[in-house]
């Protein structure tokens, strides 16, 4: 079954190359190369997307009785919930300087 998110990330067949989070971008770097907005965004949409799929994984092992601890599979679902809230917090953020660029045009 695809996801939006995998929608996404497969139309961007150019990102999504590295999975790493923590590489910070150089300043005369911004708009090109791997480290450039559009991959770090990237990058993140597909940790969130790992971290439900391991979640949903988790939980079917625990529902079908195989040996997954409880506090796994809580845990793991705790972990993408709050992936999915910060990705939700930067895409309103992103909006937000997006409306505020706009009306400093007007």
């Amino acid at each position: 079954m695809q996801t939006r998110l995998d929608l996404i990330t497969r139309s961007l067949p150019q990102f999504g190359q590295d999975r790493g989070l923590t590489t910070q971008v150089p300043v005369g770097d911004v708009g090109t190369g791997e480290n450039s907005f559009g991959n770090t965004l990237t990058r993140a949409i597909n940790e969130v997307s790992d971290a439900r799929d391991r979640s949903g994984d988790l939980t079917k092992r625990f529902a079908a009785g195989e040996n997954v601890e409880l506090h796994e599979v809580m845990a793991a679902s705790e972990e993408a919930g709050i992936a999915l809230d910060m990705l939700i917090e930067l895409r309103n953020k992103v909006v937000e300087a997006y409306r505020s660029v706009i009306s400093m045009q007007s």
